[in-house]
């Protein structure tokens, strides 16, 4: 018997190398005399293949090898992965790849605090002169991310992230979408005013509760939604495991309609304004302020956006993004290229914008600010003086924050000549901003919000010690959600993201785990506000409000250290 099986195995090895010989021996021939695409091919038939096959799998194994090139040191990504899962995140003796010179030091006191001595209140208020001020529980918040650029079960993990987290949630371009509906819960006739919904029934309530016991969740709601939905407009919707209801919201409901107060069980979403108008836009693409006050119904406060660190273009949406549903969410057809101008409609100069800022603060009764990348402290004066003409004139449109993406802030859909060459880093930024607001004497009419390569607790401590009121975060959360940084977002080609997160791809969007992810984006902010606490008890700092340039330094490439960190930026900026 054991001679019997041996002698099958010989065999079955010898004839499977016979036949990978017969079809290695095609392929070369196939490429030296057939196949007239790849020069290469012709002169090394077969062999020449490999380079191909390690040129498709650069990108996506390139950070398991080497050292960490964008940020400072791996370590900072190997902390936002361990705390993701709620672990320490500490490491022994000393960093593998120690952040190299020129960087900024934080002041430790002489008699340090212990954490519990430090204060929890992380709140930042924002628009104290609106009717309806936003009061964030953070001083961190997911920065822009469109639904459409991430996937829907992406938008998910993240809207579930930021409820059971307390931290804000930024809308992206891509407007306040069915998915941002995911922690809401249909009321019954109160919700049905401002909803669309389709109701499982008792037999479809059946199918849906057997296939979740002898399945799954995720397929059992896809198979409802099969069952219930138009093909067209199905992933438009989202589902309620209570109610076992599917439901979007009906923007062609009367205004007075929607909720007058955003609900309880929704996070706190700050509504991203594009170019594009996305969210607030009728049909033919202009501006709707009914439509723009049916979306705030559901948020904090508005962001327009004027410009991103490496997409000073306007928003790019590549076609194979463009899915029925988020044609639908911003009215527009499917699977065409969504390039948004570049120019805001209501930004043909400072004095229109802030004008629309105003309009907008009345339409919302919310607070509205700008977002924008600063190439000089010149290039952010026109803004600062602007600012302080209106306060000392009493005219209306003062934004109630700015927000600074530094130059190497991100996209996954940019030029590549763009990244790196518009803007400055953030740090520089979010200090000439800070000084030249207070040079003015207007620093306290507004919020500062920096953005832009902040991943770990002391760049927000730093951060804020240079004039940052508060934080938003991009790929930290990114990160935290699962994402491998194989930079394969953009959706063109063969760039889909392989776990599910930055793709449209329904194959690779089956794999990804919402609630799974949501848990890990709440655990990552619970523990970079943990270590900010952490950090500012070394510090000998009671409070955030406390955290000024006092308490950093500076020290340079060459080794020279500027306690005054004023000193060191006004030798490095010459205005």
């Amino acid at each position: 018997m054991v001679d019997a099986v041996a002698s099958f195995l010989q065999k079955f090895f010898f004839d499977f190398l016979a036949l990978l010989l017969i079809v290695i021996i095609a392929i070369a021939i196939y490429d030296r005399f057939i196949q007239r695409k790849h020069q290469l091919l012709i002169n090394y038939p077969f062999i020449g293949r490999f380079r191909y096959f390690f040129e498709a799998v650069r990108e996506p194994f390139r950070q398991y090898f080497g050292n960490e090139e964008f940020y400072e040191s791996r370590d900072k990504i190997d902390w936002v992965y361990d705390v993701a899962k709620n672990k320490s995140g500490f490491i022994s003796f000393s960093p593998s790849q120690p952040q190299p010179n020129p960087k900024f030091l934080i002041q430790n006191a002489n008699s340090p605090l212990n954490d519990d001595e430090v204060s929890d209140d992380f709140s930042v208020m924002f628009g104290e002169e609106r009717e309806k001020p936003f009061v964030s529980k953070s001083i961190v918040g997911r920065s822009a991310m469109s639904d459409g650029a991430i996937s829907p079960e992406g938008t998910r993990a993240f809207v579930r992230g930021a409820f059971e987290g307390e931290f804000p949630i930024n809308s992206g371009e891509g407007s306040v979408t069915t998915n941002f509906f995911f922690t809401h819960r249909c009321k019954g006739k109160e919700d049905a005013a401002y909803l669309d919904i389709v109701s499982l029934g008792a037999l479809h309530g059946f199918f849906y509760r057997i296939t979740k016991l002898f399945g799954n969740r995720y397929m059992a709601i896809n198979i409802a939604r099969k069952m219930l939905l138009d093909p067209n407009e199905e992933e438009t919707y989202i589902f309620d495991e209570e109610a076992l209801v599917f439901f979007r919201p009906n923007w062609n409901a009367p205004l007075e309609n929607f909720p007058k107060e955003v609900p309880e069980d929704m996070p706190d979403i700050i509504f991203q304004l594009s170019s594009g108008l996305y969210g607030a836009r009728d049909k033919d693409g202009n501006f709707d302020e009914e439509r723009y006050q049916k979306t705030m119904a559901f948020c904090r406060m508005t962001e327009i956006k004027l410009a991103q660190g490496a997409k000073q273009t306007g928003g790019k949406l590549v076609a194979n993004k463009v899915t029925p549903a988020i044609a639908y969410y911003r009215g527009v057809e499917p699977y065409k290229n969504l390039y948004s101008p570049n120019r805001f409609p209501f930004a043909h100069s400072i004095e229109e914008l802030f004008d629309f800022a105003a309009r907008l603060q009345k339409l919302s009764q919310k607070p509205v600010g700008i977002k924008i990348v600063i190439s000089s402290k010149k290039n952010f004066m026109e803004y600062a003086k602007e600012i302080k003409k209106r306060v000392l004139e009493d005219i209306p449109g003062v934004p109630d924050f700015i927000t600074i993406d530094g130059g190497d802030g991100g996209s996954a859909t940019a030029p590549l000549y763009l990244m790196d060459r518009v803007g400055l880093h953030v740090k520089d930024a979010v200090f000439i901003a800070d000084s030249v607001l207070k040079e003015l004497g207007v620093r306290d009419k507004l919020k500062l919000v920096a953005s832009s390569k902040i991943l770990t607790p002391d760049d927000v401590v730093i951060t804020m010690c240079l004039g940052a009121d508060f934080i938003q975060i991009a790929r930290g959360f990114m990160l935290s959600a699962g994402c491998i940084r194989a930079r394969m977002c953009s959706g063109e080609g063969s760039h889909q993201c392989p776990v599910g997160l930055a793709t449209q791809d329904k194959k690779r969007r089956r794999s990804y785990l919402v609630y799974k992810q949501a848990q890990k984006v709440a655990s990552y902010h619970k523990n970079l506000l943990k270590g900010v606490k952490t950090i500012m008890a070394v510090m000998g700092v009671k409070h955030k409000d406390q955290l000024t340039k006092e308490k950093i330094s500076f020290i340079d490439k060459n080794g020279f250290i500027y306690e005054n960190v004023n000193r060191y930026f006004e030798q490095k900026i010459e205005a």
